[in-house]
């Protein structure tokens, strides 16, 4: 195993370095903070008075996330692989576990990598924590539901997973994250919190990312057939980032002494689409004048994924404001912006 690496933030190092820190509201190390959710997380928390340090091997997420933070003298980057070990000077208040590929064509990459980061880097981010006496929430998935029989998915639900499907990287490595996390609050008392994310949207999405809001609107606009799979029956729900960020920032801060906080918690929006609807929203909103293009549903695709937010609601008074319209809105001009400048680098013609 590698040596142990040290990460001095600037805003620790030097004599004097930490005179005004009383300026900040507390640190906050954010793993995968240049991928999408990280990018727009480390936003929120410096607008709101916090010091932002942002660790990403940069294998799914972008420089470009986070290069318009790099001149904020509250924020730190660092690239590295969260699998091989690392400790962060300073003091650390919270962790925001967000490192892992997240859509298909990314995690399935490198299968192995994929349950290495949700494992190891876990196991490495939990050791800092309890050094650190942070508090730490996991991103985890509604993955870990598999292909439901039921709808919606409770947190009780135990899920229907292929443990050896080309889901299963992701999958598995997330539910045994989740233990792992569930297990080291048991034993070692660390201050842990678990979000089980559904599909969320919005700017900083990669173009690229693989997943069906990016690819249908990067189809859309460069008058490419949409991409539909199976009969496009299939469900998924969407959450806007910014009700994402509320979701998980309320999840982090609530009150410890409630004595299920440390249990998993669906954050998500309940409101449930078929492809075809998404794909018939896409192209209203874009104006674009494609067609849909059918293809066999993957292996293991699950047809339904709509979460019950109800302990959500209970534990954080908190629920998604935003439709699916509304934010698809500024998610397009995003993208619109990312293919024009693309096609600039390029010397191609918007």
């Amino acid at each position: 195993m590698s040596a142990e690496k040290e990460f001095v933030p600037p805003f620790v190092s030097g004599a004097g370095a930490l005179s005004g820190a009383q300026a900040y509201r507390r640190t906050v190390l954010i793993a995968g903070g240049a991928g999408f959710i990280g990018s727009n997380l480390s936003r929120r928390l410096l607008a709101q008075g916090d010091r932002v340090i942002c660790i990403d091997n940069l294998e799914t997420g972008r420089s470009a996330n986070i290069e318009g933070l790099i001149p904020n003298p509250g924020f730190a980057f660092f690239l590295h692989d969260i699998v091989e070990p690392f400790t962060v000077k300073g003091p650390v208040d919270r962790i925001y576990n967000l490192a892992c590929p997240a859509s298909p064509p990314k995690y399935q990459r490198d299968p192995v990598h994929t349950l290495k980061t949700s494992f190891i880097g876990a196991l490495n981010l939990l050791a800092i924590a309890e050094k650190k006496n942070a508090r730490i929430l996991q991103s985890s998935t509604s993955e870990v539901y598999g292909d439901p029989d039921i709808s919606p998915q409770p947190e009780s639900y135990r899920g229907l997973v292929n443990t050896v499907g080309p889901r299963a990287c992701y999958d598995e490595g997330k539910r045994a994250t989740e233990t792992l996390f569930y297990e080291s609050h048991r034993q070692t008392h660390v201050d842990v919190r678990i979000a089980r994310i559904f599909n969320t949207y919005g700017p900083r999405m990669d173009p690229e990312d693989g997943r069906v809001v990016s690819n249908f609107v990067v189809q859309a606009l460069t008058g490419q057939p949409l991409t539909v799979y199976g009969e496009g029956e299939q469900t998924r729900s969407f959450c806007y980032i910014e009700d994402m960020l509320d979701g998980l920032t309320s999840l982090m801060e609530a009150d410890e002494l409630e004595p299920t906080i440390f249990d998993p918690m669906n954050l998500g929006n309940p409101h449930e689409f078929t492809m075809l609807e998404l794909a018939d929203l896409v192209l209203h909103l874009t104006g674009a004048k494609v067609k849909r293009e059918f293809h066999p549903l993957p292996k293991d695709d699950p047809l339904q994924r709509r979460p019950d937010i109800t302990r959500a609601k209970t534990l954080l008074g908190w629920e998604p404001k935003v439709p699916l319209h509304d934010g698809l809105i500024p998610t397009i001009e995003y993208f619109r912006e990312e293919i024009d400048m693309a096609q600039q680098r390029i010397g191609g013609v918007a």
